[in-house]
């Protein structure tokens, strides 16, 4: 996917993000299915990558099991959450 596609990806995550409570998750494929609704398995990997990055940034934090997880290991389903504190 392009530059276009990683906006959206990342846009969504974030409103997704802004309209939860403090410290509610969403799953990566919330986020490829606004994108994307008829496509959104194939935006997959593209979500994970692009959550990836925004944990770099320290936008957001992977979880898995209510755990910080680190992306590049995580394997399985993960849930995005805002950074506490």
């Amino acid at each position: 996917m392009g530059v276009t596609s990683d906006r959206a990806l990342e846009d969504a995550i974030g409103e997704l993000l802004d309209r939860r409570a403090p410290g509610a998750t969403i799953c990566p494929s919330e986020a490829a299915r606004r994108v994307d609704p008829d496509a959104w398995r194939d935006l997959m990997p593209d979500a994970r990558r692009v959550a990836g990055r925004l944990v770099a940034d320290g936008r957001v934090e992977m979880t898995q099991r209510g755990e910080v997880v680190d992306p590049a290991t995580a394997r399985g389903p993960v849930r995005l959450r805002r950074p506490s504190g």
